[in-house]
Formats: C-alpha cells, sequence, structure tokens
C-alpha cells in the first residue's frame, strides 16, 4: 500500500494494487474508489485530503498477530 499526497490540489492517493482502475464509484462526497474488473478496490482517491482525511495528522501502525 501506497499513499500519495498532492499539495495542489490538496488530494491524497491512497493505492492498493499496481493494477488499473475498471471503474470508479463515489463513496461519498470527495472521496473515490476505483475498482479492477472484478470489483477488487485498486485505489482510494480523497479530495481535500488534509479537511477530510484527516491527513495531517497521518501515521502508519503495524499490528502484529498475538501468540497463543
Amino acid at each position: 500500500m501506497r499513499v500519495k499526497y498532492f499539495p495542489d490540489p490538496d488530494t491524497a492517493l491512497v493505492e492498493f494494487t499496481d493494477k488499473d482502475g475498471f471503474e470508479t464509484r463515489e463513496i461519498s462526497e470527495n472521496v473515490y474508489a476505483d475498482l479492477d474488473q472484478d470489483e477488487n478496490l485498486v485505489n482510494l482517491t480523497i479530495e481535500h485530503a488534509k479537511t477530510n482525511g484527516g491527513l495531517w495528522e497521518f501515521s502508519h501502525q503495524e499490528i502484529l498477530a498475538l501468540r497463543s
């Protein structure tokens, strides 16, 4: 997964795969999902990312499975 931020026009692109998008669906105002031909998520586009996506406080945390 990669997150790319474009300051002008304040847009974030969250890429989940290198596949090409086949169809774009509007999830909510300013949030769009690109799907492949099998309707798997390819990426998310968040417009006005600092306001709508909280990009100003972006962080990453990996959670490891607990051993039993």
